[in-house]
């Protein structure tokens, strides 16, 4: 770490919170090493680099919840066979520099102050860092901070972490939500990576809407009861249950930005949508992992479970994770249908890039319980699980996949990148998976140089998007 950044105004002590420690304990600097050791044989196709975005407090600082810690960007270059180096760096934010995105005595909101530290990814030539309440930030291959990017100052809200990138045209749909008016605006990038359309999408209020999905022709928004509540600042991140809220999912054709459908749903909580595709019947489905009520009260509050006497007998039996579920949403009848795909725990669900909006057979997820982590893969045509099982000791990240180059490839010809970190933050690897064979032997395990602490999202970044 460079000298001269001073400390973001977060508690100093030497206690350790859960989100502090173990496999989720932060690294104290930054390094780089070369020639990494691999067990089995990479395929030669994998020429790139995988990144991937997590909190990383600075040494000293205790963050009072684990979203809100600096981001900071692992990364690992694959070339020829080798892995020819592994990085970490703290993007350099203004918010890693100790200044604030509200000025106490203004009131006014800068969003180019952030901590960018859920998703890292790629479109237009930039690789964006990103965290949903600001800008994103630009970074260079070799993960040098660039700075925050506005769009040539057309953006004025936040970007949300989970933009999509449509595979046909190239753009990039995104949106920014936040605890002021306008709460939530749809937002395109052109395949050139310019920003050609704002509008606002009405919701009733300040809603923490953290993912979104496309399909060809729709967005499609997750208007769900966690809201912003000043109260709860002081705990870290200032969102909480309100069932009094609703919950609805709303399809916007993209034909007509702003003008949104809304269909009410059963109450729960989606941070993470699978992919969304408009049927031959111009129906909208959408795959999503599901936290029903007592599981969002369960994970959200750290444990504490429903309140009130009356979930009581219902929370007893929560557990904190969420489901794969699939909604299938008719804008000619205004009816939906909610099913559960699986009752497996999972998140951050994924799927190959060039089906993003469009039909999919299979999707990719991190299935972990308090004894148990493991990398799953779906078949939502024709139902079934396969795991690839990572034992008691060892923690799965976020799937990425990685299509193979045959021509007229299947659907699942390809590989999964994942990082896995020992639970004692020991040591870490970047498994290459099979993902026609995931419950098989990982066709790659590259040994990182450090224990990498559990993040949050990732890419593949192929030299042919950098023009390598």
């Amino acid at each position: 770490m460079s000298k001269g950044y001073r400390q973001a105004s977060v508690m100093t002590t030497t206690a350790q919170p859960a989100h502090l420690s173990g496999h989720l304990a932060p690294v104290p600097d930054e390094i780089t090493a070369f020639d990494l050791p691999i067990e089995g044989a990479l395929p030669p196709e994998l020429s790139g680099r995988y990144f991937r975005n997590g909190p990383n407090p600075l040494p000293g600082q205790v963050t009072p919840h684990w979203f809100v810690g600096h981001g900071m960007l692992h990364g690992v270059r694959l070339r020829d066979g080798r892995a020819e180096w592994y990085r970490n760096r703290w993007v350099r934010t203004k918010s890693l520099a100790g200044e604030q995105m509200i000025d106490p005595e203004t009131g006014v909101v800068d969003r180019s102050v952030g901590v960018a530290n859920t998703h890292v990814l790629p479109h237009a030539g930039r690789i964006m860092a990103l965290v949903e309440s600001s800008f994103p930030y630009l970074v260079t291959p070799e993960l040098e901070t660039i700075g925050a990017c506005d769009f040539d100052g057309r953006l004025t809200t936040a970007m949300t972490a989970h933009p999509k990138v449509d595979p046909v045209t190239g753009e990039l749909h995104f949106f920014g939500y936040g605890f002021m008016p306008p709460f939530v605006t749809y937002h395109r990038l052109d395949a050139k990576g310019q920003l050609v359309t704002s509008a606002e999408i009405e919701v009733p209020g300040p809603t923490m809407m953290h993912d979104f999905a496309i399909t060809d022709r729709h967005a499609v928004f997750l208007d769900l009861p966690l809201t912003f509540q000043l109260e709860l600042l002081e705990r870290g991140m200032p969102y909480g249950w309100d069932p009094a809220y609703g919950a609805r999912i709303g399809i916007m054709p993209l034909a007509t930005p702003g003008e949104v459908t809304w269909f009410d749903v059963e109450p729960g909580y989606v941070f993470h949508v699978g992919n969304a595709h408009t049927d031959a019947q111009g129906r909208v489905v959408l795959d999503g992992a599901r936290y029903a009520p007592d599981d969002v009260r369960v994970m959200w509050e750290g444990g504490s479970g429903p309140t009130d006497a009356a979930g009581a007998a219902a929370g007893a039996a929560a557990t904190g994770f969420a489901r794969l579920h699939r909604w299938v949403l008719d804008p000619a009848t205004g009816r939906v249908s909610e099913t559960a795909l699986d009752d497996r725990p999972v998140e951050f669900p994924t799927v190959d890039d060039d089906r993003v909006g469009r039909a999919a057979r299979y999707r990719y997820a991190v299935s972990q319980t308090p004894g148990r982590s493991a990398i799953v893969k779906f078949d939502a045509d024709h139902g079934g699980v396969t795991a690839h099982e990572l034992g008691t000791d060892t923690v799965g990240g976020e799937a990425v996949f990685v299509p193979s180059s045959a021509p007229d490839r299947a659907e699942d010809d390809g590989w999964l990148l994942t990082i896995t970190t020992r639970r004692d933050a020991s040591a870490s690897q970047l498994l290459v998976l099979d993902a026609t064979d995931v419950a098989g032997a990982p066709v790659a395990a590259i040994t990182l140089p450090r224990g990498v602490p559990a993040g949050f999202h990732g890419s593949w970044i192929d030299d042919a998007d950098l023009g390598e």
